[in-house]
């Protein structure tokens, strides 16, 4: 593993430069990674969904009606359509009504021809004429002037006409875009591809629940890496658990099918120690790094590497403070690049206290904002959550700290 001190040329001390590989082995900054990642990929192709899988996809083509919306006159009310003027007499459904003729009609039932206006069903009661026959009259409740021409008939076309652009390409679709979609005739919707992710969690040491033996930890990444992913905006389609040895984990990456996965996410096996296997199974399927690692503390050893096949694997330490942090550098602008997704921003905060000189890498840290000042949480530690647990952000500071008040990139926390 490359040190810290290794990230900078030698000076005036004459030691010898690095040679070509040892360049190439050198860390990626915190701010090469980030634009790594967003090059590393391209976005991925546009395709059809059903309307039930649509929701939170984004729209790759405008949508038109399909027909008239609606499609034909209906009711908008219970009650009667109704010809001319009281009383009516009772026609038989379906029947062309003329003046002085009512038919029975709901909500969203289609208006008979001839037929004028709707007349609703508290407004109207049956009697009968002198003959005894049954008729259609005005009730006690009925107001002035009803059922005025046209009166609760929802006309053809009254939303939308025949080809009328309902939605624009580049919408994020919402349930009502859905039902719209749905209205105007459309059974399947043609959206931006959305990066496909399987979770891989490496650790022998690990346990799922209960209270951990020592030497044994608490699994931290199976109840929420997948739903910071979704956050992120990849779709998690599978999780699977890799031993500690090299053939665990090329079962782990191998691809799953017909549909694979674009991105596998791993924890854990980044380093160099005996138990860490993933560096050597990207070289063993012949896979090209991206990022061999990143001078930031923590997630110095957080990997992107591309198989043959096009599938990208992020590797993320195996802390969990380290994995966040890699997840949200590299992760961020690798998802939603492949998502056709804007770059991720960042922004930039007022450090709320000096912050000393750090020899080696960029250091990521979580904070809370107090008084409009960023000031750094506790509890930090790379295996600790607790710190981020309670931030509103993380700044990046360079390695040479920073006075207070002095202004620094921040990113946003994926669930702010």
């Amino acid at each position: 593993m490359v040190t810290a001190a290794s990230t900078s040329p030698a000076e005036d001390s004459g030691a010898a430069l690095p040679d070509a590989a040892e360049v190439r082995s050198l860390p990626h900054t915190w701010e090469e990674a980030r634009e790594r990642a967003w090059e590393a990929a391209l976005p991925l192709p546009a395709h059809v969904v059903p309307l039930a899988t649509a929701l939170g996809r984004i729209l790759a083509e405008d949508v038109f009606a399909r027909h008239a919306m609606p499609h034909y006159a209906s009711s908008a009310m219970d009650g009667w359509a109704v010809a001319g003027s009281p009383p009516w007499i009772l026609a038989e459904p379906g029947a062309k009504l003329s003046a002085g003729q009512a038919v029975p009609i709901v909500t969203g039932g289609l208006i008979p021809p001839g037929a004028k206006s709707v007349l609703r069903s508290e407004s109207g009661l049956i009697s009968k004429d002198d003959d005894g026959l049954p008729v259609l009259v005005l009730g006690g409740t009925a107001r002035p002037g009803e059922p005025k021409n046209g009166q609760h008939i929802r006309p053809a076309g009254q939303e939308a006409g025949l080809d009328e652009l309902l939605i624009k390409a580049g919408t994020v679709l919402n349930p009502a875009h859905i039902s719209l979609a749905a209205l105007g005739a459309m059974d399947e919707l043609a959206v931006l591809g959305k990066p496909a992710v399987k979770l891989v969690l490496t650790g022998d040491e690990v346990v799922a629940s209960g209270i951990p033996e020592p030497g044994f930890v608490r699994d931290a990444f199976s109840p929420q890496l997948g739903s910071v992913v979704a956050m992120l905006g990849g779709a998690v389609v599978g999780l699977q658990r890799a031993a500690d040895n090299l053939a665990s984990m090329l079962d782990a990456l191998a691809d799953d099918g017909d549909d694979p996965a674009d991105v596998i996410i791993t924890t854990g096996a980044t380093g160099n120690s005996s138990a860490d296997f993933l560096r050597e199974a990207i070289t063993t399927m012949g896979g090209t790094l991206h990022i061999s690692h990143i001078a930031m503390r923590p997630g110095h050893p957080t990997l992107l590497a591309e198989l043959p096949d096009g599938r990208f694997i992020l590797g993320l330490p195996g802390n969990p403070l380290a994995a966040i942090m890699g997840l949200i550098t590299v992760g961020a602008p690798l998802l939603a690049r492949l998502g056709s997704r804007p770059r991720p921003a960042t922004t930039e905060v007022a450090c709320g206290s000096p912050i000393k000189e750090f020899q080696g890498p960029t250091r990521i840290m979580p904070y809370r904002l107090v008084y409009g000042l960023a000031s750094p949480c506790a509890y930090t530690d790379s295996a600790m959550m607790r710190g981020l647990a309670a931030a509103d952000g993380v700044m990046v500071v360079p390695p040479h700290g920073t006075k207070m008040g002095e202004s620094l990139i921040a990113m946003p926390l994926p669930w702010s």
